[in-house]
Parts: structure tokens; C-alpha cells; sequence
């Protein structure tokens, strides 16, 4: 197992990509540390890790909070160890003129998708320096790299993160521990499909879908994957890179 022995705390573990990651690590021998600020999907995603015979721990923690981000990480490296911290944990905006985005709004954007990454990092370290090795993962977004029209505020926040994994990446390789980011296009879970019925998201997704040259949305298995990757020994030369998840979006 790739994971075997190592322990994975995880943002934004409640649904989408966190509860995908949650489960493919765990498939590969990870302790699961799951966050998030949704307690339900915290028990239904350590339900998931159990059913797989995998090790699980669970922390309600809003990222923006940076005294308790370093709590849960600090017990969670007690009781565990830790060897991989997945930034996942992130929100959007309705699409609007940028004009019209309020700075209410703007605020809490930047905050949980900036500030959540900034103040994940601020907790690991000093745990990954002492011991000479970990792997970090931020999720960003295809927005981040080619910003999205009407999302300006995410995309802001995803351009952050990007560049923000090559800086801290640079700071702490000579200490063993690797930074990366994943940029997914449009991915099937809760985040796109807020707001619609399952009808209106299928119609959707069809529509979405003919512009990707692989003729599809990404599921979240597929940036599960890339984040497991990215985690694992496979990529022991690897820092500082934003790895785009877009089924060719980018290329069209």
C-alpha cells in the first residue's frame, strides 16, 4: 500500500474531493484525520473510511481559525503522527459582474480559501520540520491558473493558493518537506452543483461537458487520484507544482 503507516489530516473532508481523497488514502494505508465545519458529513465520510477497515479520526474545525487548526493538528500528530496535510477545505461565490460582488462576500472567500491554506501550513510545519519530511497538498483550481470569468473573487483567491505553494514549497524543500497544488476544472460535487436540481445539474453537465476535450466533468476519484499521487513517495521529486485535473480544458 502506498499510504501504509502514514497518517493524512484532511480539510474539507465532509464531502466532494476531501470525502474522495479520505477514502482513496485510506484505500492505500493511511490514518485518516477528517475535518470540516459540517459535522454530519464528517460521520458519514468516517463511516465510509471504517466500512474500507480503515483508521479514523474526525475534528469540527473551521480553517479560518488558526488557534484551532493548530490544536487539531497538534493532537492529531499526538495521538497519530502526521505525515500529510491535504488543504482541501474551500468555498465559491455565485457568478456575478465582478462589480457586483460585495466585499462581505469577497471577505469570506479569500478567508476560508487563503486564509485556510495559510493557517494549515502554520500548523504542520513545525511538526514536518522536526521530523525532516511531509507532504503538502493544497487544493486550488483551474480558475487559479486561467482565472474564470464571473467568479473573479474565487479566482482570485485559487491564483493565491497557486502561488503560494511555489513560495512555501521553495522555503521548506531543504527541511524534506514537498508542496503541491491540484487545479481541477469543473468536478462533479456539491460545490457546482449548489443551487440546482438534479435535473437542472445533468442538463448542466451535458452542456459543461462538450467543452472538454475528454468529452466529460472530472469525478471526484479523478483529483483523488492526482492528490494521492502528489501525498505519496511516487512523487518524492516533486514540489512546488500545480498540477491541472481539467480533462483538457485548458488545451481546447
Amino acid at each position: 500500500m502506498r499510504l501504509e503507516g502514514e497518517t493524512a489530516f484532511i480539510t474539507g473532508a465532509g464531502s466532494g474531493l476531501g470525502r474522495a481523497a479520505a477514502e482513496r488514502f485510506a484505500q492505500e494505508g493511511a490514518t485518516i484525520v477528517a475535518a470540516d465545519v459540517d459535522e454530519d458529513g464528517l460521520d458519514e465520510t468516517a463511516a465510509l473510511v471504517e466500512d474500507l477497515g480503515g483508521e479514523v479520526a474526525t475534528h469540527v474545525l473551521d480553517v479560518r481559525d488558526g488557534d484551532a487548526f493548530r490544536a487539531a493538528v497538534d493532537a492529531a500528530a499526538a495521538e497519530f503522527g502526521i505525515d500529510i496535510l491535504l488543504n482541501n477545505a474551500g468555498v465559491s461565490h455565485d457568478r456575478m459582474d465582478f462589480e457586483s460582488i460585495e466585499d462581505a462576500e469577497r471577505d469570506r472567500v479569500l478567508d476560508v480559501n487563503v486564509k485556510g491554506v495559510w493557517n494549515g501550513c502554520q500548523a504542520v510545519l513545525p511538526h514536518f520540520k522536526q521530523q525532516e519530511s511531509g507532504a503538502i497538498v493544497n487544493t486550488a483550481s483551474l480558475a487559479g491558473v486561467i482565472g474564470a470569468p464571473q467568479l473573479t473573487g474565487y479566482s482570485l483567491s485559487k491564483g493565491a493558493v497557486v502561488n503560494f505553494t511555489r513560495a512555501i514549497a521553495a522555503e521548506v524543500g531543504p527541511a524534506g518537506v514537498r508542496v503541491n497544488a491540484v487545479c481541477p476544472g469543473v468536478t462533479d460535487t456539491p460545490m457546482p452543483r449548489a443551487g440546482q436540481t438534479a435535473e437542472e445539474w445533468e442538463a448542466r453537465k451535458e452542456e459543461l461537458s462538450r467543452h472538454y476535450p475528454l468529452k466529460r466533468l472530472g469525478e471526484p476519484e479523478d483529483v483523488a487520484n492526482a492528490m494521492l499521487f502528489l501525498a505519496s513517495e511516487e512523487a518524492d521529486w516533486i514540489t512546488g507544482q500545480a498540477l491541472v485535473i481539467d480533462g483538457g480544458f485548458s488545451c481546447a
